[in-house]
């Protein structure tokens, strides 16, 4: 059976996927939770395959066979080409009428707005910032990390902690804590045993991301070093929040700035603060606050964007989120 009114929102993130199926009047019919969706690690159409079988089990739940709009926040679409090959491959599978995929970025902000205005900072695996305007303007950077001029997420900031611990430990920098607890997280002695165990993948190159709270600890400690790498990585949330607000008009007018993602979701008290002085200084008009709800949330509301949907049906969404 078809749901000729209502939407598919699709939020998938590299480690999990959240599928909803939502009628036009903002009532959540059933949801679904899959793996992740890595298209640059198995190609496109094995991680389309994986999230039909999400999108199968929220429309059996449903009892639906089709929408009349799939609206898709996926990760790793990061370039307006990757967003229309992945479109035409949604598009293929037929689980609705229209289809329409953003960055995933876009389902934060949008989630964290009553209507399609502001800028989002996500800073989870990577660091990622779009910007929108209800006229359809949007501000987007590439996001390909270093290769685009990126720096921050939970991977850079483990690598850099890393990098820093090592120098310190074999006299190349100066010194800092982490020499000691970043190996002792793996209950290892030494900075070089944690270089050979992960370069040797001994420990699993997927739990390097779990050095990145070490960090914050550490530099909640006082280490001077760890302090700079948290420093640096809010000064680079609030350059990219400028770069949006700046590029879409936006900078003179009270206008959110919504940070998501596992890293600013966490609520360091040292980024939170280094976060809210620098936007103060930089763009006193921004007004920054976390998005604790789930990302699928603002596939929806884009959907329900799309289908005309009123007023009421978002904050029947929103309650149901």
């Amino acid at each position: 059976m078809g749901l000729t009114d209502g939407v598919l929102a699709i939020d998938a993130g590299n480690s999990k996927t959240d599928v909803a199926v939502v009628a036009a009047d903002g009532n959540v019919l059933a949801m679904a939770r899959g793996g992740g969706f890595r298209p640059p690690a198995v190609g496109v159409e094995a991680a389309v395959d994986a999230l039909a079988a999400t999108v199968a089990e929220a429309y059996d739940r449903a009892g639906v066979t089709s929408v009349a709009h799939v609206s898709a926040c996926l990760a790793n679409a990061d370039l307006p080409v990757e967003e229309e090959q992945l479109a035409a491959a949604l598009h293929a599978r037929a689980w609705g009428t229209a289809v329409e995929v953003r960055n995933d970025t876009f389902a934060i902000l949008r989630a964290g707005v009553a209507e399609p205005r502001g800028v989002a900072v996500v800073c989870g695996a990577g660091i990622n910032c779009v910007g929108m305007r209800p006229d359809g303007r949007t501000a987007r950077f590439p996001a390909l990390g270093r290769l685009s001029g990126d720096w921050g997420g939970g991977w850079g900031l483990a690598e850099e902690a890393v990098w820093h611990a090592a120098r310190a430990e074999d006299g190349r920098g100066g010194p800092t804590e982490l020499t000691r607890t970043l190996p002792a997280h793996f209950g290892l002695d030494s900075v070089y045993a944690l270089i050979e165990a992960l370069h040797l993948e001994r420990i699993a190159p997927a739990r390097r991301h779990e050095l990145t709270p070490v960090l914050f600890t550490t530099a909640a400690g006082g280490d001077p070093v760890a302090r700079a790498i948290v420093d640096r990585l809010a000064d680079e949330v609030v350059t990219m929040a400028v770069v949006a607000l700046t590029r879409l008009d936006l900078l003179a007018e009270e206008t959110p700035v919504l940070l998501g993602g596992g890293v600013l979701t966490a609520r360091h008290p040292q980024l939170d603060d280094a976060v809210t002085d620098l936007l103060a200084s930089r763009a006193p008009k921004a007004v920054a606050r976390v998005v604790e709800a789930r990302p699928v949330l603002g596939a929806a509301l884009l959907g329900l964007d799309r289908v005309g949907a009123g007023v009421e049906a978002q904050e029947r969404v929103r309650g149901h989120f």
